[in-house]
């Protein structure tokens, strides 16, 4: 066995774990080959329903309709997938492998032999929200600025360096990085997972399983499964399965800048009556809006999305139930309406910064996303400046 395959013995079954780049001709083959040799009673692959469907289904984007992702308050969602499927796609472009290719080799070849094949990832909706979840208003940011690094990047890799992310000590650095930079999302994504693919795995039918994993997620995963055989872990998932509810506390944080804002201005009537009120008033519509309407421009929106996202952006404060991209997103559908050509060509007009302009749909996207930052940062610029007012 090579050091991307790794063979767990257990008592009564045989689970054997094979490590890929994702990105990479030769974990197709590497996978192959595995499934024909092992010829084993159960694949599973690290993949869940909604990333099967999107690597089975060639016209999902055909199928999407972004008005209603951004009015179901997911615009943040399909953001962030789009951008991690761009940045592997775009650095696996000179190799000319997919991401996920990989995984589609595996469930091809499990097929092909009538091999039981099961998908044991946890939901990337949940990964997603959890990984935000955990982090607070620092971490938050730095994801932020990661995401957006990563959506503008032009970074890539050559096939021996996409081959060497297989490797235990290229893995360990990149992992202990992570870990220092993001420690909450590094619980996240890998060790949580970690422990939901090995309980998936444990939990698959069959004596005998292969288990096709990032090459991250193999000395984690080979851990747990372990454990399981020693009694020593925990067979349920139910805390890490979903997205855990908002404490009362993170609710009326909620409601900590449109209070805020309701009392500063209050406290500007009472000390110098109406006037000083509306004047600090418009001090922060103009901070707030701008702003918004700043990063709409910056997002080359139409003129009525500035303009959206200029009133808008005060109204989205005052109700945290709805956010300024909202407003900006909607409008932009509503002026340059996506086309079906945007849809079939958005998975990868979004490796290219031209693309994100190019595609409606990731143009509504980039506005969403640069018009609700510049609100929030017209907010924490506007608080300080309401209290200087007041001085």
């Amino acid at each position: 066995m090579n050091q991307i395959v790794k063979q767990i013995p257990l008592k009564d079954r045989d689970i054997i774990l094979v490590g890929t780049a994702h990105i990479s001709r030769e974990s197709i083959e590497d996978v192959e080959r595995s499934i024909r040799e092992e010829q084993p009673d159960c694949v599973c692959v690290e993949l869940d329903e909604q990333r099967y469907k999107a690597l089975t289904n060639e016209k999902q984007w055909q199928e999407l309709d972004i008005i209603e992702v951004l009015k179901s308050g997911k615009g943040f969602l399909l953001l962030a997938n789009l951008v991690l499927a761009a940045f592997q796609k775009r650095i696996g472009a000179d190799v000319g492998v997919k991401p996920g290719d990989e995984m589609k080799a595996a469930i091809t070849a499990a097929q092909s032999l009538a091999i039981h094949t099961e998908l044991v990832d946890r939901p990337i909706h949940t990964t997603l929200k959890r990984a935000w979840a955990k982090n607070n208003l620092w971490g938050k940011s730095k994801l932020l600025a990661t995401l957006l690094s990563s959506a503008f990047s032009t970074e890539k890799l050559s096939a021996e360096e996409i081959e060497a992310l297989k490797d235990k000590s290229e893995m360990d650095g990149m992992m202990a990085e992570m870990a220092a930079y993001l420690p909450q999302v590094k619980e996240v994504l890998i060790d949580e997972r970690d422990r939901y693919l090995a309980t998936k795995i444990w939990n698959a039918p069959g004596k005998k399983i292969v288990a096709v994993l990032g090459a991250g997620h193999l000395e984690g995963t080979q851990a747990y499964l372990e454990k399981l055989e020693n009694s020593t872990a925990a067979s349920d998932l139910s805390d890490i399965a979903e997205v855990p509810p908002k404490t009362k506390l993170s609710k009326l944080a909620n409601w900590f800048f449109p209070a805020l804002i309701v009392v500063l201005v209050a406290a500007g009537f009472f000390k110098g009556g109406v006037t000083a009120s509306t004047a600090l008033l418009i001090r922060w519509i103009l901070w707030n809006g701008s702003l918004a309407a700043l990063g709409t421009l910056a997002a080359l929106g139409h003129p009525l999305s500035i303009i959206a996202g200029f009133i808008g952006a005060p109204l989205a404060t005052l109700n945290p139930f709805i956010g300024v991209g909202l407003f900006t997103g909607i409008v932009q559908a509503w002026v340059r309406k996506p086309q079906v050509s945007d849809m079939e060509n958005l998975a990868t007009d979004v490796t290219t910064i031209r693309g994100w302009y190019k595609n409606k749909i990731a143009h509504i996207l980039l506005i969403f996303f640069l018009s609700s930052l510049g609100g929030a940062i017209g907010n924490f610029i506007a608080v300080p400046a309401l209290i200087g007012g007041l001085l």
